[in-house]
C-alpha cells in the first residue's frame, strides 16, 4: 500500500503549553488515564463521535478524541482485524507486510511520528539502499546490462522525465511545450521508467517526506508486524487484554453501508441492520472505497466532492511473495533489489530478496502494480507462480528449484480497500485534495488521501487522523459553548409562541414544521 516512495504533491507543532482542546471540563463523560472496563451486556449503539474504519487514520483519531475528553467513541471496522491496509500475514514461518511495509523519511531534522512510535516499541527494521537496483537490472537472457549503459538509460529516463514534467506544467498554463518527451521503448528502457514512475520519481520533486524527515527508509522486520503500532496506540483507550482488544467501542465486521445526515445528529447503518447514532462521524474509508458505491450519504455528498474524490486515482501496489528451498540469487552487498528487463512494461520488474530482513528465509518478493496488479489478481495463484518462475529462470538459468509457496494479496478486489493508496495528479491545485479532505455538514473525511503533505504513506495517514481529530474537537468545543445561548433563544421563542400562537402557528405551516 505505502511503497518505498509513493505518492504525494504539495509540501506546505504546537507547542505544548496547556491543554486548550481537552472537552473533559464540558463533557459529562469523565476522563480516566486507564482504559474503560467493556461492559459486556451493553449493546453500545449511540456515541459522541463514531469512526468508519480502524485503519492508522481512524484509531488515531479516536485515540486523540480520548485522550482529549471525548470518550464515547464507536469505532465500527468492517474486516475483523485493526490496521486496514497494515496488515501482516505468517508466510514460510516468518512474518511479512501485505501492504504498508516501509517507514519512509528517516534520518533528518524532523523526527517522523511513525518512526517515533516504531522506536518505542522497539519495532525491528532493516535499512533499504534502492541505489544499487538501477545496476542490478537483467536482461531475458541472464545477463546484466552493463553499469554505464544502465547509468546512461537512467539518466535519459530522468531527463525524459522532467521534460514530461514541463510538457504537463506548459500544458495546464495554456501553452505549448517546447520539446515533446519520448517514451520508453526498449525492455531496459520500459524497466527504468517503471521504477521512476511507480517507485523514485512518483512524486514531485522536492518530495516533502524526505524534505520533513529524511531520506530514509526503514523495513519493517518484526514478528509483531508493523499492524503493532496500531495495537499499542489501541491499549491507550481501548480496554485490552492479552493483545485482544475486548472493548465494546470498537465493532468489529461491521460494513457500513450507509450514512444519514440531519440536523439533529448523524445515523449509521450497517449491512447486517444495526444503527448507530452520533453527533459526528468521521470517515477514514480508503478513497478506493469513497470511490465505490460501498457506503451511500444521505443526503448525498454535494457535486464538487463527488468530483474530487473520483479524480484522484487509486494506486494498487501489489507484493507477491516466494519461498524457495534455498538461495540462489546473490545476496551480497547492494544486491537485495534487482530488475527484469521485459517487453512489456512493468511485467515482474521489481524484485528483492529477504536475506537482509530475515537471513534464511529464502524468500523473494517481486513488487507488480496497477494494470498488472490487477490482472494476477483475477488469476489463479497457480498462474502467477508459472509466470514468476518463468521470469527466474530468465534470469538464474532454467537449473533453479521451483518455489514451494506462494502469497499473492489482492487489495484491489477487496471491496473494504479497493486499491493501496491515493495518487493525485502530478499537476493539480492544493484546492482537489482540499474538497476530498472538506466535511460535509456533521461527517468528516481523513486518511492519507486528505494529506496534502504526505499522501500515500503511512505517516501521512497518522498526521491526517490527528488533523482531523483536532478539527472535530474546535467544532465540538464551539457547540458546547454555543448550547446556553442556543438554548436560551429556545426559550424566548417558545415565550413568544405562548404570547401570540396564531402568528408561530402561520409560520410552522408556511415553513413545514409541526
Amino acid at each position: 500500500i505505502i511503497p518505498p516512495a509513493s505518492i504525494n504533491i504539495q509540501r506546505p507543532k504546537t507547542k505544548r503549553k496547556r491543554n486548550n482542546n481537552n472537552l473533559s471540563p464540558l463533557l459529562s463523560t469523565p476522563t480516566n488515564k486507564t482504559p474503560l472496563l467493556p461492559s459486556p451486556s451493553l449493546a453500545m449503539t449511540t456515541a459522541s463521535v463514531i469512526i468508519i474504519g480502524a485503519g492508522i487514520s481512524g484509531i488515531t483519531a479516536a485515540k486523540e478524541l480520548a485522550e482529549k475528553g471525548v470518550e464515547d467513541v464507536l469505532i465500527l471496522e468492517a474486516t475483523d482485524r485493526i490496521g486496514g491496509r497494515i496488515q501482516k500475514q505468517s508466510f514460510g514461518d516468518v512474518s511479512v507486510e501485505l501492504g504498508a511495509g516501509w517507514i519512509a523519511g528517516v534520518g533528518g531534522k524532523e523526527s517522523n511520528p511513525v518512526w517515533e512510535l516504531a522506536s518505542r516499541l522497539n519495532l525491528r527494521t532493516c535499512f533499504s539502499d534502492y541505489t544499487n537496483a538501477r545496476y542490478n537490472i537483467y536482461d531475458r537472457s541472464g545477463e546484466i546490462f552493463p553499469t554505464g549503459f544502465a547509468a546512461d538509460s537512467y539518466k535519459k529516463a530522468v531527463d525524459s522525465a522532467i521534460l514530461k514534467l514541463k510538457s504537463l506544467e506548459a500544458e495546464c498554463d495554456g501553452q505549448e511545450a517546447e520539446e515533446a518527451p519520448s517514451s520508453p521503448k526498449t525492455p531496459i528502457e520500459l524497466a527504468i521508467d517503471f521504477i521512476l514512475h511507480d517507485f523514485e520519481m512518483a512524486e514531485v520533486e522536492p518530495i516533502s517526506t524526505y524534505v520533513d524527515f529524511g531520506e530514509r527508509e526503514y523495513l519493517v522486520a518484526d514478528e509483531r508486524g508493523y499492524e503493532s503500532l496500531l495495537y499499542k496506540m489501541a491499549e491507550g483507550f481501548l480496554y485490552t487484554s492479552d493483545g485482544n482488544i475486548l472493548d465494546n467501542r470498537l465493532k468489529l465486521n461491521k460494513v457500513v453501508r450507509e450514512v444519514q445526515q440531519s440536523r439533529n445528529g448523524v445515523v449509521v447503518k450497517t449491512e447486517d441492520g444495526s444503527e448507530y447514532e452520533a453527533n459526528y462521524v468521521i470517515v477514514s474509508a480508503s478513497i478506493g472505497v469513497l470511490q465505490s458505491n460501498l457506503i451511500s450519504f444521505q443526503p448525498p455528498l454535494p457535486k464538487w466532492k463527488t468530483e474530487a474524490i473520483q479524480k484522484c486515482d487509486v494506486m494498487v501496489y501489489t507484493k507477491i511473495f516466494l519461498k524457495f528451498p534455498h538461495c540462489f540469487w546473490p545476496c551480497g552487498p547492494g544486491q537485495e533489489f534487482f530488475i527484469y528487463a521485459h517487453e512489456q512494461r512493468g511485467y515482474f520488474t521489481f524484485w528483492q530478496h529477504m536475506e537482509n530482513a530475515y537471513p534464511g528465509s529464502n524468500i523473494l518478493v517481486v513488487t507488480l502494480t496497477n494494470e498488472q496488479s490487477k490482472r494476477v489478481e483475477s488469476q489463479s495463484d497457480e498462474e502467477t507462480l508459472k509466470e514468476a518462475m518463468s521470469v527466474l529462470r530468465d534470469m538464474f538459468g532454467p537449473t533453479i528449484p521451483y518455489a514451494t509457496d506462494i502469497l499473492v494479496p489482492r487489495w484491489w478486489n477487496n471491496r473494504f480497500q479497493r486499491g493501496s493508496y491515493s495518487n493525485y495528479p502530478m499537476i493539480s491545485d492544493n484546492q482537489l485534495q482540499r474538497n476530498v479532505k472538506a466535511p460535509f455538514g456533521r461527517i468528516l473525511f481523513t486518511g492519507e488521501h486528505t494529506s496534502e503533505k504526505f499522501s500515500g504513506y503511512v505517516h501521512g495517514g497518522y498526521l491526517a487522523g490527528m488533523d482531523t481529530s483536532k478539527t472535530l474537537l474546535e467544532e465540538m468545543k464551539q457547540s458546547l459553548l454555543l448550547q446556553p445561548l442556543l438554548a436560551f433563544t429556545e426559550s424566548l421563542t417558545q415565550t413568544d409562541q405562548r404570547s401570540n400562537p396564531q402568528m408561530y402557528t402561520n409560520v410552522n405551516l408556511i415553513s413545514g414544521r409541526s
